[in-house]
């Protein structure tokens, strides 16, 4: 599997590795799988058939500096920050259930080569014990799917609880504890630095990595257009 690689270190808005994601899978034809990382600033993101009001706190987003973004991918809502990875897979297998299943699997694997005790479950998520450590997507093109997830290893959990979904019950302490008893984060059960576990997770999923060009980041930055419209954010415009 191909590794794809910026050529700096800067974070980008969350809309751009979405675009990059599908950049990679409509542009770029390396004959093999493509895989790569990222992290962002606080956000909130959203699968496409939500309703952001019905998602998100819109209002605490607003107040703490949250980004919001919608994908176009489904699913729930989650909350990512700097203390967490997101994982983007693409394939040319354009079977969904092999592709979720094939991306799960070598996610796992590779958390149990560190001596992480990870299983994937019926849900498409990623579990160690009882508790959710990575929660997961597919996007469909056509010839084409992309899976995307969280990895959490450490995050801001009154943000997260409070970006999503603002219910009375879930901004109490209670809830806080609520959640934190269902998620798991990954400093809880290894030794391995957040920076070391990424280096180790690359190392183990790809053998070589392609660095986006000039051109294929201008190109990313134009489709990135389509995420940062507001209509298609807010639910006015499907994409």
């Amino acid at each position: 599997m191909i590794y794809i690689d910026l050529p700096d270190m800067q974070v980008h808005r969350l809309s751009f590795y979405l675009a990059m994601e599908e950049f990679a899978a409509r542009s770029l034809d390396l004959n093999d799988d493509l895989f790569f990382m990222w992290q962002v600033n606080p956000t909130v993101i959203f699968g496409r058939n939500q309703v952001i009001e019905n998602e998100v706190n819109i209002e605490y987003c607003t107040r703490h500096g949250i980004e919001m973004y919608r994908r176009k991918s489904g699913g729930g809502c989650v909350y990512a920050d700097m203390s967490n990875v997101m994982l983007s897979y693409i394939t040319s297998d354009a079977n969904v259930d092999n592709t979720f299943g094939r991306y799960l699997d070598m996610v796992t694997a590779a958390l149990q080569s560190l001596g992480i005790e990870a299983v994937k479950s019926d849900h498409n998520d990623i579990m160690i014990g009882e508790k959710k450590v990575s929660g997961n997507a597919i996007y469909h093109l056509p010839g084409k799917n992309i899976a995307h997830g969280t990895l959490l290893y450490d995050t801001d959990m009154e943000h997260m609880l409070k970006a999503i979904t603002p219910s009375k019950q879930k901004l109490s302490k209670h809830g806080v504890e609520s959640v934190r008893q269902r998620i798991c984060l990954l400093k809880d059960y290894t030794s391995f630095s957040f920076p070391e576990i990424r280096k180790r997770l690359r190392e183990h999923l790809c053998s070589t990595q392609y660095t986006m060009t000039p051109d294929d980041i201008q190109k990313t930055e134009e489709m990135e257009k389509e995420y940062l419209d507001k209509d298609f954010i807010f639910g006015t415009k499907q994409l």
